[in-house]
């Protein structure tokens, strides 16, 4: 079922009131790959009363109040992506389409969109007490915080979720303003901040709010105090690593190693005369906790409320695709999914993969295609670190670069073995693996890789296998976090040979990035040179790099240093030189007309 957006909806299931309410940047579309759904599934499968307010209109307070004020919070999210990548390319033009927008128009997602909403529920609340409701909703007693603040239901907190909130935790900066912002939660002016892959903690939360308990000790939960939290790491003042760079890149290491939930420390930061105050993140599900989110009931539709307003184009790609597993080790530093997802690989039973597939095969619309069967990176499922699944991720070294950690026995079995199980069952045509392959860890993996490679291509690929090599020239390969050209030139010659062997006609796309901290022009001349004569293509999917909330990349960006070494580190900063960096890789030339050369051209990416 979906949850409901309407008062009809709730009087359907026979709800007169709500005990949360989430709003979301994001249409409405009930799939296990939609943050909004799962966590309200997950609270209503443990008897919360749940209802979803998408894309509120935020020139009147009628969308935002009309499932009226629920009992226990409000949740907010910006939705999927963050608002303002969103809704900006990385030259900073306005974004005219909109993946998750009924219609594909960008034109209900605002800009901050965390902010904005918190402000209109603000709003409504005030009206609320201007003017009380004739049913006001039962309230619950209010217990005094230690900490400061207030507990109970007299007045329903915001809470904050989603990649925005969870990335823009801390101060971080801002590529939009081009300054270091604080922690969202002074900014937004909201209660807490549930950061990661929430389900855990947001449990936890609600059950405290419901039985009038103390919520500061929720792992996983940031809020505002008056004092530092006794016992917690002391972040550098936010007043400080606004302006001193070399303090940024200290705040920024500590945050960075303290996002492991087994030796993580809770962080605690100075704003002005309050302080942030950060809980160690949740302990990670189990296997069986996430089998059993993913067992729930999810319609793999949007919902008809905001359907009859047009389709959205991501239920294209998440409407019959399959999560194998969360997170990634690969930690590219321009990759916010080490901090919000988390760098341990937390996989699904094959037992729970295959369930849900043969449940997609029962849907009305399934046509036999399953889009992708894969996580943050396809290969990294059904295996882990025996050392870190005890004692958390090394504190000095990483998994798989600059090279794949011996410790790390890669095994491409269990990803082979459930792909089988799927494609063989009754109603499945084909079962793709579209998200991304690290082709290091398949070439490394000598006893199962190549036969892993091979399966993949014969059975798994849709015609192009994508692949982000994201570079070619080392010394920003190395800024990246990424493996250098040798395995990528080897790796193509094993998938060019077996397609030939299988008669098949298929290619590798692959993924790139101009203007990256560290590249110069000469580097996208080397690049264009590399993949001209070694791998003879003309790539077409470069972006250009866009600094995006706790990134490492990012920390580059704002401070131009290498953040190990604080050596001085080029960073194109020139909209119009990183552009020609793109242009360079793809051989486009923009002509611009004589009277415009004051205003360069900012098309394209």
């Amino acid at each position: 079922m979906f949850l409901p957006t309407t008062k009809q909806e709730m009087k359907t299931l026979g709800w007169d009131a709500l005990d949360i309410i989430i709003v979301s940047g994001d249409s409405y579309i009930d799939s296990p790959f939609m943050g909004t759904a799962v966590i309200g599934k997950v609270l209503m499968d443990a008897g919360y009363r749940v209802g979803i307010i998408a894309q509120p209109r935020t020139d009147s307070l009628v969308d935002i109040g009309r499932l009226g004020e629920p009992k226990l919070f409000w949740g907010v999210t910006a939705g999927s992506i963050d608002s303002m990548v969103s809704n900006y390319t990385a030259l900073k033009k306005k974004r005219r389409t909109d993946d998750y927008t009924p219609g594909g128009e960008n034109n209900r997602r605002p800009d901050r969109a965390t902010i904005v909403y918190t402000g209109l529920i603000r709003r409504y609340m005030k009206s609320l007490r201007k003017s009380p409701p004739l049913t006001p909703p039962e309230r619950g007693r209010t217990v005094p915080s230690p900490l400061g603040g207030r507990l109970g239901r007299g007045k329903p907190p915001i809470v904050l979720g989603g990649i925005e909130a969870s990335l823009r935790r801390v101060p971080h900066y801002d590529y939009w303003t081009n300054k270091i912002r604080r922690s969202l939660l002074f900014d937004a002016k909201a209660d807490y901040i549930l950061y990661g892959m929430a389900e855990k903690s947001t449990l936890e939360f609600a059950a405290a709010l419901r039985d009038g308990c103390d919520v500061h000790d929720v792992r996983g939960l940031s809020y505002i105090a008056k004092e530092a939290r006794e016992g917690y790491l002391e972040l550098p003042p936010y007043e400080v690593v606004a302006k001193d760079k070399k303090a940024f890149i200290e705040m920024f290491h500590i945050f960075y190693k303290n996002n492991d939930p087994i030796p993580a420390k809770g962080l605690t930061q100075k704003h002005g005369d309050r302080w942030l105050v950060q809980n160690p993140p949740a302990l990670y599900e189990s296997q069986a906790e996430l089998d059993h989110v993913y067992a729930l009931e999810y319609e793999r539709a949007q919902h008809p409320y905001y359907e009859r307003h047009g389709k959205v184009r991501a239920l294209d790609t998440v409407g019959f695709s399959i999560a194998s597993h969360r997170g990634c080790y690969g930690e590219c530093n321009f990759c916010a999914i080490a901090v919000h997802e988390g760098r341990t690989i937390r996989s699904r039973s094959q037992d729970s993969i295959v369930a849900e597939a043969k449940a997609i095969t029962q849907h009305p619309n399934f046509k036999g295609y399953i889009s992708d069967l894969g996580g943050p990176t396809a290969n990294m499922y059904g295996y882990e670190c025996g050392k870190k699944l005890k004692a958390g991720n090394c504190p000095t070294k990483r998994c798989i670069s600059p090279t794949i950690c011996p410790v790390i026995k890669i095994d491409h079995r269990p990803h082979a073995e459930v792909l089988e199980k799927v494609r063989n069952l009754d109603g499945v045509k084909k079962v793709f693996v579209a998200s991304g392959i690290r082709y290091d860890m398949i070439l490394s993996d000598t006893e199962h890789g190549d036969a892993y490679l091979k399966q993949v291509v014969n059975h798994h690929t849709s015609g192009q296998m994508k692949i982000a090599p994201e570079h070619t020239e080392d010394n920003v390969l190395a800024h990246m976090g990424k493996p250098g050209t040798d395995v990528l030139v080897q790796f193509k010659k094993r998938f060019e040979e077996l397609n030939r062997k299988a008669g098949k006609k298929q290619f590798l796309t692959y993924y790139m990035i101009a203007a990256h901290p560290g590249c110069t022009e000469g580097d996208m001349r080397q690049m264009k040179r590399f993949v001209s004569s070694e791998l003879r293509i003309a790539p077409e999917q470069v972006q250009i790099f866009t600094p995006t909330p706790s990134t490492y990349s990012s920390v580059m960006y704002w401070t131009e240093m290498d953040p190990w070494t604080l050596e001085p580190l080029f960073v194109e900063k020139d909209i119009a030189r990183k552009r020609k960096q793109k242009d360079i890789i793809t051989a486009r030339n923009h002509r611009r007309k004589p009277h415009r050369k004051s205003a360069p051209d900012i098309a394209g990416d």
